[in-house]
């Protein structure tokens, strides 16, 4: 008698240790991982609906940039320079600047370039080779190392698109 009992014991520990078994992975989900989850997305067409938008997206090629950008950026010996600067998807670019009360205006053409990154712009003309961070409907006058200008003027140099 005690021995049945062992042995029905035994087979019930054997069900029930069985039934503990990980679940297998179901075919129709894929695993997607976050940086901080798992999601389980449907195997199908609609992954794509699960997919962030797609890497890479940079000011070159997800903005609206081509066109006209102005403003009246500081000038050590007048009020300002008046500065208009085109830039067309073409690569080219036009520039204008304006003395403010000296009567005296520079003008240029050529091409520009954008970065590795796509996001800042160098212009390669004549005499203008600035560089600009664009942005939507702005470009930000950047310094000759490529980087923002700092200080209480800095706001100066963010030209806003006509």
């Amino acid at each position: 008698m005690v021995n049945n009992k062992i042995f029905i014991l035994g087979i019930a520990s054997a069900v029930f240790l069985a039934s503990c078994n990980p679940k297998e992975k179901n075919p129709e989900t894929i695993d997607t991982t976050t940086d901080s989850a798992t999601v389980q997305a449907p195997a199908s067409d609609s992954i794509a609906k699960v997919t962030p938008s797609a890497p890479g997206d940079t000011s070159e090629n997800a903005l609206d940039w081509p066109g006209t950008y102005e403003a009246v950026v500081p000038c050590a010996d007048c009020p300002g320079i008046k500065t208009s600067l085109t830039i067309n998807n073409d690569k080219t670019f036009s520039i204008t600047e304006e003395y403010l009360e000296r009567n005296s205006k520079n003008q240029d053409k050529g091409t520009f370039e954008w970065d590795a990154a796509g996001s800042v712009i160098t212009l390669k003309g004549k005499s203008a080779s600035y560089k600009y961070k664009v942005g939507e409907n702005v470009l930000i006058q950047l310094n000759m190392d490529g980087k923002e200008i700092t200080g209480p003027n800095k706001d100066l140099y963010v030209f806003k698109k006509k």
